[in-house]
């Protein structure tokens, strides 16, 4: 199933050359995408992951690959302190970015790129990859539609063990269960209900000072409220469930990746059951939509628009303050 949305498709860099780099490559190369160029701060690195991967040209700095004229787009993947400076190189050199989330250590970094981008006039977005798969898309047209009713609850986690990787637990890194995991609860959340009015936080820490679990609440004008929980040394459910007062649905296991749902009505009975799946992991969708956006001159608009992660940025800013959760630098 090819899923670009151009004729003429950009040519692909990628900006780090690790495993979640390999997985959104698979995925390109899957869908028809064009990956031409990948770059590491070590060249037998890149080339090694170049030649496992199919990609042509290897270099041994970000700066060369930012620097070929024959890459139009960047992936950027690196971990997560050096997102901000790599997407800077990238945008200096008129090239559009996609941005591994979270998308910046902070919110300054978010601002900074995204004013960097429109100086430029290039596509800047975040690579949350859950926004742009099939049945988030028809999640947001049920909602949108009013079948729900009023939205009054959103609630979610993101619960992985994998406390053994040794970058989730160094401050830092940007370690901890809140910017890798719990950014994609927190980005769910405003999806469907927009920014928090307000915001309530408890933590666990590692003994490393990095955040082992975090339960958040959001409130809302609306009286809608987001239950939010997250963790990275226990496995959990990893389901979504959105309710309103006309109906609710209760996204499966795992609800981050390509998933099953039910719409059910007030009176709990079925009203579309979704089974909706791609090959592969989905994660070729948010690079047509990169592509969609150039084609259409789209450089504040979309799924996820560059003011929208910036505003997520900030309250994961917030919620960082109300537990104590620093890193060295920010």
């Amino acid at each position: 199933m090819l899923v670009r949305m151009t004729e003429n498709g950009l040519r692909w860099g990628v900006l780090g050359a690790g495993g979640i780099a390999k997985a959104q490559v698979a995925d390109m190369k899957l869908h028809g995408f064009d990956v031409v160029a990948v770059a590491a701060r070590d060249l037998g690195k890149a080339q090694a992951w170049a030649d496992e991967m199919g990609v042509p040209t290897a270099y041994g700095s970000y700066g060369e690959l930012a620097a070929d004229p024959g890459v139009d787009a960047v992936y950027i993947a690196t971990q997560h302190p050096w997102h901000a400076p790599a997407a800077t190189l990238v945008l200096d050199a008129g090239k559009h970015a996609l941005v591994e989330k979270p998308f910046t250590m902070d919110a300054a970094e978010a601002r900074a790129l995204t004013d960097l981008a429109k100086a430029k006039g290039v596509v800047l977005q975040e690579a949350m990859w859950t926004r742009f798969l099939p049945h988030m898309v028809r999640i947001r047209e049920i909602v949108a539609s009013g079948a729900l009713g009023d939205i009054r609850t959103v609630m979610v986690d993101h619960d992985q063990k994998i406390d053994h990787i040794e970058r989730l637990i160094r401050p830092e890194l940007g370690g901890g269960a809140l910017l890798d995991l719990g950014i994609y609860p927190v980005s769910f959340a405003f999806d469907v209900l927009g920014a928090p009015s307000s915001i309530v936080a408890h933590s666990t820490p590692l003994h490393t000072g990095v955040d082992a679990q975090t339960s958040i609440i959001f409130g809302y004008a609306s009286g809608a409220h987001a239950v939010l929980q997250t963790q990275l040394d226990a496995v959990g459910p990893n389901r979504a469930t959105v309710n309103g007062t006309a109906g609710r649905i209760e996204i499966e296991r795992v609800w981050y990746n390509q998933a099953d749902f039910t719409h059910f009505d007030a009176d709990n009975n079925v009203v579309e059951r979704y089974e909706g799946r791609v090959p592969g992991r989905g994660m070729h969708f948010q690079a047509a939509e990169v592509e969609r956006r150039v084609a259409a001159g789209e450089i504040s608009a979309g799924v996820l628009p560059p003011e929208e992660t910036v505003a997520i940025m900030e309250t994961m800013d917030r919620i960082r303050a109300i537990i104590g959760l620093t890193y060295p630098e920010f």
